[in-house]
């Protein structure tokens, strides 16, 4: 791949990128499955460090047993540990999200928060969990959620030079049209899943290899 020299060539890449990705992933979405905000929220946090594939075998479960944030609220973090062990981390997940529960509750009058700012206030929303459920939720652009496939192959694509995921989000921001943050998010994450895998990428098969120079290319 011969470099971008200038902003206009580098803009031109770019843009072709986003065409492929649009090709490749029209209809890109958040595979985690809900009903609402509240429940992408445990969903997501649920989701960390365990798969997406995971946390919908356990959520349709953990929904019926408790379908309203109060009965969230009202559990023991020790009790929802239990209900939620086969995704690794429970206890702490279990306290987030029974904390997240109360504080909705008492800060914001049961209802999720619809800006960055108050949703970070809540237990277990890090800036990634914070953007999937405001971009899946609500449809607002709050900023780009940076997972592992994205941290890995917006490197591999050389968008960014960041290593770290809140550096890497501020490069992509800026680069980005604000209305692709959230496709941008789930079309990378499913071609990581699907042809840029972490080890032994499949880029003979990738319509992006042309625009690549990634170091652990395959051939």
């Amino acid at each position: 791949m011969k470099r971008p020299k200038n902003a206009a060539e580098r803009q031109a890449r770019l843009n072709r990128i986003l065409e492929i990705l649009d090709q490749l992933y029209p209809d890109a979405t958040c595979a985690l499955h809900h009903s609402n905000p509240w429940e992408l929220l445990v969903a997501t946090i649920l989701s960390a460090q365990c798969t997406d594939v995971r946390v919908n075998l356990v959520t349709p479960g953990l929904f019926k047993k408790y379908p309203t944030i109060e009965d969230f609220a009202s559990v023991t973090p020790e009790l929802l540990a239990q209900d939620v062990r086969s995704t690794g981390f429970f206890n702490n997940k279990a306290k987030s999200i029974v904390g997240a529960a109360k504080r909705i509750l008492t800060n914001f009058g049961g209802k999720v928060p619809t800006n960055i700012e108050d949703l970070l206030t809540v237990p277990g929303a890090a800036r990634k969990t914070a953007n999937v459920v405001l971009g899946t939720g609500f449809g607002i652009a709050s900023g780009v959620v940076v997972d592992t496939h994205v941290l890995r192959i917006s490197q591999r694509l050389d968008l960014v030079r960041q290593k770290t995921p809140e550096t890497i989000e501020k490069a992509l921001i800026k680069i980005l049209p604000q209305d692709r943050w959230i496709k941008f998010s789930h079309q990378i994450i499913l071609h990581g899943r699907a042809l840029c895998v972490a080890r032994k990428p499949k880029c003979i098969k990738c319509p992006l290899d042309s625009l690549c120079a990634a170091k652990d290319k395959t051939f």
